[in-house]
């Protein structure tokens, strides 16, 4: 049986200097920490839940102000964007967007932020010379913050409804990214020499496959069907899975002479090796073929020099090469850019010519 008890929820300090109170599992922020105000706040706030069966009335969402959503809504986050037992990246752009709202509106009212003060938070972006992507990317976070606060009764709807009726930034008034490029053949031949050999095995695992970098750091035996002559590498996890798409890999004759040496350890990734026992991330992936570049370059004259190039420039090369040779359908379903409105029977169609493409080139 569990035990009874009579204490009252705590008056506390926040690490943000506040006075908070938690009650039914919800912080209710009171104030500067100390301050007669935050007191008188606290015993209103207890004794209005003491009279009440529904915590979630006690602060109405005309006091609530923009730094409690935030805080908030990263709580929630950190529960809700996990992957893998991790928190995901975009806990981390969330963090980034939070910083700029709280510099400038941080004790402003959350009901009474609107498209105008929305405006401001991206003008503080474009002085900054974020791109054009980036801007409209934190400008999606922003209405989806306000959209979730609504739904928890912490503002009126109408906050994120406000919020709509701000178009993104057009090509032209802020700086864009430069697109991805596919690197050439030549340029990996001339990196491979200067890289350990399993690093040099994802390389051409990558190129022949066209699997994302992430993909190829986290597979495993254990995920690959090697019953067929085509294998089919279906990951644990993978970039769309969130829309309900699956992912199959498929691994042609070329791919699995590379793959074979690393088919060792079921449950734990491929390419690893003594110095990297876990295996590798994207980003001492990447890391590895930078280092390669440099070697390669110090043996070579001031016009032979190589460009630096990344893991992720490898897909866009076996999207082009199979472009080339099947078509955009046949390189849309190898790389797994399918549509979320394909039928089952169109899944079923894409398969069969991955596997073919997957014959051929890989």
């Amino acid at each position: 049986m569990p035990k009874l008890t009579k204490a009252l929820p705590k008056y506390r300090r926040h690490a943000s200097g506040q006075a908070v109170v938690t009650i039914g599992g919800r912080d209710f922020y009171l104030g500067k920490h100390g301050s007669k105000a935050s007191k008188e706040k606290y015993s209103q706030v207890l004794a209005e839940w003491l009279a009440s069966d529904r915590p979630a009335s006690l602060t109405s969402p005309t006091e609530i102000t923009v730094t409690e959503v935030c805080a908030a809504f990263l709580r929630y986050a950190g529960k809700h964007y996990v992957k893998r037992g991790r928190v995901t990246s975009e806990v981390a752009g969330y963090k980034v967007l939070f910083r700029v709202l709280k510099e400038l509106y941080g004790g402003t009212r959350a009901a009474q932020f609107g498209p105008k003060q929305m405006k401001a938070v991206r003008a503080k972006m474009l002085d900054a010379d974020a791109s054009r992507p980036y801007i409209n990317k934190q400008m999606v976070r922003l209405r989806h913050l306000m959209k979730w606060a609504a739904a928890e009764e912490m503002i009126p709807v109408d906050v994120y409804q406000r919020l709509s009726v701000v178009p993104g930034i057009r090509k032209g008034e802020a700086r864009e990214v430069p697109a991805v490029a596919p690197v050439d053949d030549s340029v990996v031949d001339a990196t491979l020499p200067f890289l350990r050999p399993v690093v040099a095995a994802m390389i051409q695992f990558e190129r022949l496959t066209g699997a994302r970098p992430d993909e190829v750091c986290r597979m495993r035996p254990c995920d690959i069907d090697r019953s067929g002559d085509i294998w089919r590498y279906v990951p644990e996890s993978h970039k769309t899975e969130h829309h309900g798409r699956g992912r199959i890999i498929f691994i042609g004759p070329k791919a699995q002479e590379v793959l074979r040496p690393y088919l060792f350890g079921d449950d734990l990734p491929c390419f690893r090796s003594p110095r990297s026992p876990k295996g590798l991330n994207t980003r001492s992936y990447r890391e590895r073929i930078h280092s390669g570049v440099r070697r390669a370059n110090a043996t070579r004259g001031r016009s032979q020099q190589l460009p630096e190039w990344n893991p992720n420039q490898l897909r866009h090369s076996a999207a082009t090469e199979i472009r080339a040779k099947f078509g955009l359908e046949a390189a849309q379903v190898a790389l797994g850019h399918s549509r979320a409105d394909v039928t089952q029977v169109y899944a079923e169609r894409d398969q069969r010519l991955a596997v073919e493409v997957a014959r051929q080139v890989g």
